[in-house]
């Protein structure tokens, strides 16, 4: 799998479980949300001004896209989480399957980030992200088409200690047409 494939598998509307472990507050949580992720063009004037910002030439970057979400969570009276980014994926020209991935809002910290991602050999997406206090690795594959899972850890800014491990399946929305 590259990005190209792996971008364009994951474009459409998704339902989401996670299950997550706050080691650092001793807490459990189970999140239910939704998740659209949508193309957009090379040109679209999010794309470039997220480039520019990060002075990156537009000319390297592919499948671009867009990503909301919105789900509750069962955290003590929490409220709805929401929001949406832009990301970016810019290939390595000198090692396949490998590259950057700009996001304007990070998954740790919620901050403009910048990650290092590859593929393994069974096409599982593999994202590193460092953040001013804390570090992100996800990992996410597919079990087919229109079911996908995601690990995700939050480490501490050493990369030393574990603060939340997260679990989560999504499920592809097929409309009935």
């Amino acid at each position: 799998m590259d990005i190209k494939e792996f971008v364009e598998s994951s474009i459409g509307h998704w339902r989401s479980q996670r299950s997550a472990h706050h080691l650092a507050f001793g807490h459990f949580e189970s999140v239910q949300s939704e998740i659209d992720i949508i193309s957009l063009s090379i040109d679209a004037p999010e794309v470039l001004e997220l480039c520019k910002a990060n002075d990156i030439d537009p000319k390297t970057a592919v499948s671009p896209f867009r990503m909301s979400w919105e789900g509750q969570s069962d955290w003590e009276d929490s409220e709805a989480i929401k929001g949406n980014c832009v990301l970016i994926p810019i290939p390595d020209r000198d090692r396949p399957n490998c590259g950057k991935l700009i996001r304007e809002l990070g998954y740790a910290e919620e901050m403009p980030a910048i990650g290092e991602y590859s593929f393994t050999d069974d096409g599982t997406f593999v994202l590193v992200t460092s953040y001013d206090r804390a570090s992100a690795e996800e990992k996410i594959w597919f079990v087919n088409p229109n079911l996908r899972c995601r690990v995700s850890l939050i480490k501490t800014d050493t990369g030393t200690g574990v603060i939340t491990a997260s679990f989560s399946s999504e499920i592809r929305q097929i409309s009935k047409s």
